[in-house]
């Protein structure tokens, strides 16, 4: 089968930094789908383990990245019983297993939901890493429901988990939605998103948050540069609030500043329930087949905003191009391999 792949991390302007190459097929396991990739979007996550800062196999070991994946049923494990052969779905994977820059990926059914009937494969691509990382925040660790009060910030709204997080908090809860946004394109498209007001998170937040919600927002999401804005985002709290974080912070975060307000902090991580198997692993699949009513509805649309082609080498090469200079905005897709197998390098 066709692969993407690369040999040790290099940095994305060296033309090795990814391989057209050729593979095994893999074998599914007893709870496994094997999937027939026809799209995938590429992930900050992606780019953080090509460049070797993420778990991955030691440089010179072949590794297949990618985290988000639409396409066919092919074949199903012996305990599978959600799915069969011909069935469209879409997915993010497992950190721990090979990824989805290959024509056939194994992927335990539990975290695979069916593809929206509303979108291709490139569109629902777009979907699944930031939908489940969103919805997790929102729902599993803020605990927010649909009647909950109050006000919610997002700082990085444009990007493919803010685009997401907007749109839920929107459709499926009453809060009042305030993103950020420092661009006039990226303010925009947190506007077309469902964002109730932008503010520009190159200027200090707590000023323009107190400007339309004087009594402070109740939930954060800290989705960029959360060491940055941590003193502000605190500043625009309500008391007794929680925060929501997905990144890694360049320098630690001064935990005691949340006392005063009796603060909560909330890491989200994905990848936990497939790593680590939790009992409610398959909260995942049944929450992206409800994004996929969501979607056919009419309510949710997709955050793909660019196409760049066949899933090859260059292509990839260019996508995390992009994605590194954290400056996208919504989500970059691939479709399809092309028709001839590279040769084994």
């Amino acid at each position: 089968m066709k692969i993407v792949s690369f040999r040790q991390s290099l940095p994305i302007t060296d033309p090795n930094s990814f391989l057209d190459l050729a593979g095994d097929p893999p074998r599914p396991g007893p709870r496994d789908l094997l999937v027939e990739v026809h799209a995938i979007s590429v992930n900050p996550v992606d780019a953080k383990i090509r460049a070797g800062g993420g778990p991955g196999r030691p440089d010179g070991e072949l590794q297949i990245l990618g985290w988000d994946a639409a396409g066919v049923v092919k074949a199903v494990g012996a305990e599978v019983t959600l799915f069969r052969p011909g069935d469209e779905v879409y997915y993010a994977g497992s950190l721990d297993r090979p990824g989805s820059y290959a024509e056939l990926q194994c992927v335990d059914e539990r975290i695979v939901g069916r593809r929206p009937r509303s979108l291709d494969f490139a569109a629902a691509a777009a979907l699944p890493l930031t939908t489940i990382t969103a919805w997790e925040l929102l729902f599993d660790r803020l605990r927010i429901l649909p009647a909950t009060p109050g006000a919610l910030l997002i700082v990085g709204g444009a990007g493919g988990v803010g685009s997401m997080a907007i749109q839920l908090a929107r459709q499926l809860t009453g809060l009042t939605v305030i993103a950020t946004a420092s661009r006039p394109e990226t303010r925009l498209w947190c506007e077309h998103m469902g964002a109730h007001h932008v503010i520009d998170h190159g200027q200090p937040l707590a000023a323009q948050v107190r400007r339309v919600a004087p009594d402070g927002v109740n939930y954060t999401l800290a989705l960029t540069r959360t060491e940055d804005h941590f003193e502000q985002i605190i500043a625009a709290m309500a008391p007794q609030g929680a925060i929501g974080v997905i990144e890694n912070p360049s320098r630690p975060l001064e935990l005691t500043w949340l006392k005063p307000k009796s603060l909560a902090l909330h890491w989200e991580f994905m990848f936990t329930r497939s790593r680590y198997q939790t009992p409610d692993m398959a909260e995942q699949g049944r929450l992206l087949n409800e994004v996929a009513a969501l979607v056919d509805a009419g309510r949710i649309q997709t955050t793909m905003q660019a196409n760049f082609g066949p899933i090859t080498a260059a292509n990839l090469r260019q996508a995390h191009a992009l994605v590194e200079t954290g400056r996208t905005i919504g989500k970059i897709v691939l479709a399809g391999f092309p028709h001839a197998t590279p040769p084994e390098t």
